[in-house]
């Protein structure tokens, strides 16, 4: 296929993953939600480690959901709060529990880009496997869509998988490309899943490598980076 087919094939793709993605893409608690969380959902929303430990003892259940589907975990994931997350989890918060869209707590904070999230969840024993999302996807994918770098590293070092294709029929690797902006980060993380071993070679559904897809799109760096590593 030739390389302007490629595009406006990979254009069309993109900008219709995009519009579902507004649809479907994990919602964090609102405001208004928050104010009307008690126990264990307001203590994580708060960040409050003790009341966390307090109200586990009293017989709070680690399993509650919101309207979303969310556990308290959800919440502290959500909001930042390491110290929350970290007394859920060591309650007996289940680790790979979904919420209503499919997004665990690894997934919730790829995609916030809070790395120092990421890490103490995977330490805690979190898995970087779980296939999350609407999209049947992983957490490496949406931080490669999104150029979250050190997040991306974070994942492969815990051994994500790197060659996982999603119901779009995409990669990270390929995702990192026809969802990028070609800049820095994007590339960070183009070159971070190549020197894992992400295989370069790849297609999307339409037969399209990362190699094509990026010289379709005008990124050099990430064109020199794919074929260095044997992309054709």
């Amino acid at each position: 296929m030739a390389i302007k087919a490629l595009m406006a094939v990979g254009i069309v793709a993109a900008l219709a993953h995009a519009t579902t993605f507004g649809a479907v893409a994990q919602v964090a608690p609102s405001d208004a939600e928050v104010a009307r969380y008690d126990g264990l959902h307001a203590a994580a929303a708060q960040g409050d480690a003790a009341a966390v430990a307090r109200l586990v003892v009293a017989g709070a259940s680690l399993d509650a959901r919101d309207g979303h589907g969310r556990t308290a975990l959800h919440v502290a994931a959500h909001r930042g709060h390491r110290e929350a997350l970290r007394a859920l989890i060591a309650a007996g918060a289940d680790k790979g529990a979904l919420d209503s869209r499919r997004y665990d707590i690894i997934t919730i904070a790829a995609v916030r880009g809070d790395v120092d999230m990421v890490k103490l969840a995977l330490s805690m024993g979190a898995s970087a496997k779980s296939i999350t999302s609407p999209y049947d996807g992983t957490a490496l994918i949406a931080a490669a869509h999104l150029g979250h770098d050190e997040v991306v590293r974070a994942l492969i070092a815990a051994g994500a998988p790197l060659d996982h294709v999603n119901n779009l029929g995409w990669t990270a690797l390929i995702e990192a490309v026809v969802l990028g902006d070609g800049g820095r980060r994007h590339t960070a993380c183009v070159e971070a899943l190549l020197k894992a071993g992400a295989d370069p070679n790849l297609a999307d559904r339409q037969g399209a490598t990362p190699l094509a897809l990026a010289k379709a799109r005008g990124y050099a760096a990430m064109t020199g980076l794919i074929s260095a590593a044997g992309g054709k």
